[in-house]
């Protein structure tokens, strides 16, 4: 069974930074791992796509992240990370990481519970 654990999540003020964490885990080989990236979801809005990361680092960024959201990985941890810098009130949200995860019976995606992120003066 896969496991999939976010953390880092917190209250911030507007400008601040905060660095989220996800870790997978379980019986799966690190090299089966394939894209990574964060979710999130606002009160009343749609969940979307923050970044993704592939196994190989090519990223991708929703349009009102990019430049101040990184997305970066650590294969060896079957980790990866979100670095949010200067923050808005607007992302506020609880994140959710994913792991796509490759075995004999093809691709699955594994999601972690949620981490809220409150941005805030």
């Amino acid at each position: 069974q896969v496991q999939v654990v976010e953390s880092g999540g917190g209250v911030v003020q507007p400008g601040g930074s905060l660095r989220l964490s996800c870790a997978a885990s379980g019986r799966i080989f690190s090299i089966s791992i394939n894209d990574m990236g964060w979710y999130r979801q606002a009160p009343g809005k749609e969940r979307e796509s923050v970044a993704t990361i592939s196994r190989g680092g090519n990223t991708h960024y929703a349009g009102s992240v990019k430049d101040r959201f990184t997305i970066s990985r650590d294969n060896a941890k079957n980790t990866v990370y979100l670095q949010m810098n200067s923050l808005k009130p607007e992302d506020t949200a609880v994140y959710y990481c994913y792991a796509r995860i490759y075995d004999d019976y093809g691709p699955s995606d594994y999601w972690g519970q949620g981490t809220q992120v409150t941005v805030s003066s």
